[in-house]
């Protein structure tokens, strides 16, 4: 019998979690003696044309994260079949530890193409190797939580709940993208497993499955109301407006069920909310919301505000659960600094940013975004607070730096508040609508020819 397939990784396995090419630098490194301290930047370089801003998360779980890479005997005896790797360099690995410092933006930084999102100093192997994990981590996150504050800003403080689990890329990406969510601003989800580990509060009703099962619809209305009271139903499996006139009913003839929202999940939202809402307003059910799914999306909901639907909350799923029209940014993880000198790459259109950094955020009198700073890391600035933070220092993680999740999710709502109108718009971004990020004069002389 063969064994199971497991369906995550385990800590014990984080190492292995890389680029075959991390591990033979690292060997390369160690027969060199190579053993001077690195610096890493973590960024992108290019914005999607749909998006203008992305949400920086994931960044300070990578970097905590780090702190707990370990090379078992078990991992170890895993790479000495690939018979790639000499026995020394295995038993070096062996004690092999973080013993970097993290620089980080907190979780929930509107961020710009060039900034750092992270920059890592350590001895170049352990700075390399690290690599593959930090940019998985942080790519998949930030991307989500992208994707999901646009819709938080179309629902125009509506609860959304993520409904899109069943066909996200993988059961890791369904778990870590609730943390996401929840950075960005979402009231809830289906994901069991993502809402108790995130503490994203768990919603959902049924599946058309439920009503199908049963021969009479208002039958299963009725014995679903009473197992969970308060429930939503969800109207649309036959005749949605059928549907809301049988709920009507039933609660006519049980005035002690209750029942507090109804879903609609198919054909024109908009039509059927206002149907829907006339009816339930008629027999005296203004309290029971209306909730709309179906292949919603940022610019579906927006459109269905602006025509006025009297919807009350949104499921979304597949749109935002794998980012369709962003699904990945350009990151990249350069080499800027080596044993004390600053190192660039030249090559055509990836030229990075050399030496360590810092990011600073200018704000106007009124408290606004008004433009970015990209400065050496021991430069300062006036008027500016350094967005990067020293989460993890000497390879442990320092918990006063870290964003918790209550005020990850704070951070996002007040950078909404001071972004520039222009970046809050749904539409493409368009060459005007660029936010300004500058580099300082000194950093500008370190990346001149």
């Amino acid at each position: 019998m063969s064994e199971p397939i497991p369906v995550h990784v385990e800590d014990s396995e984080l190492a292995l979690l890389t680029d075959l090419y991390q591990l033979t630098m690292l060997q390369a490194y160690w027969k060199e003696e190579m053993t001077e301290r690195a610096t890493f930047s973590l960024f992108f370089r290019k914005m999607p044309p749909t998006r203008r801003f992305m949400l920086a998360c994931g960044q300070q779980h990578a970097a905590a994260l780090v702190s707990r890479v370990r090379f078992t005997p078990t991992t170890l005896d895993r790479l000495a079949t690939t018979e790639r790797f000499d026995p020394d360099f295995l038993d070096w690995l062996a004690e092999w530890r973080f013993s970097g410092d993290i620089w980080t933006l907190p979780e929930g930084t509107p961020v710009f193409p060039n900034e750092p999102l992270l920059e890592v100093d350590a001895p170049i192997a352990e700075a390399q190797l690290v690599e593959s994990l930090l940019m998985n981590l942080v790519q998949l996150e930030t991307v989500l939580a992208s994707k999901a504050v646009r819709i938080v800003m179309a629902a125009s403080g509506r609860p959304l709940i993520d409904f899109g689990m069943r066909r996200m890329h993988g059961v890791d990406a369904a778990v870590r993208g609730v943390r996401a969510y929840r950075t960005a601003g979402l009231a809830g989800t289906s994901n069991v497993l993502g809402g108790l580990r995130h503490e994203l509060p768990l919603s959902g009703t049924m599946a058309h499955s439920y009503i199908l099962a049963h021969d009479d619809e208002t039958e299963a209305f009725r014995a679903f109301a009473r197992h969970f009271p308060g429930t939503t139903l969800l109207v649309d499996t036959h005749d949605t407006l059928a549907g809301v006139r049988q709920v009507i009913a039933l609660l006519r003839e049980e005035p002690k069920l209750r029942v507090d929202a109804i879903r609609l999940d198919s054909g024109d939202l908009g039509e059927l909310a206002r149907h829907s809402r006339a009816l339930l307003d008629e027999a005296g059910h203004e309290r029971i919301k209306i909730v709309a799914s179906s292949g919603l999306d940022e610019h579906k909901i927006a459109t269905l505000l602006e025509e006025g639907a009297p919807i009350d909350a949104f499921g979304v799923g597949t749109q935002m659960g794998v980012s369709a029209d962003a699904p990945v940014i350009d990151l990249s993880y350069k080499l800027v600094e080596y044993a004390g000198t600053p190192r660039v790459k030249h090559s055509t259109g990836k030229v990075n940013l050399p030496g360590r950094k810092q990011l600073f955020r200018r704000q106007d009198e009124h408290g606004s975004y008004v433009g970015d700073v990209i400065a050496r890391r021991d430069e300062t600035l006036s008027g500016a607070d350094p967005l990067l933070l020293p989460l993890v220092q000497g390879g442990k993680v320092d918990a006063a730096h870290m964003a918790g999740a209550d005020r990850a999710r704070e951070r996002v709502q007040e950078a909404l508040a001071r972004l520039p109108a222009r970046l809050r718009r749904l539409e493409p971004r368009e060459k005007d609508d660029d936010y300004p990020v500058e580099l300082s004069q000194a950093l500008q002389r370190l990346a001149a020819p």
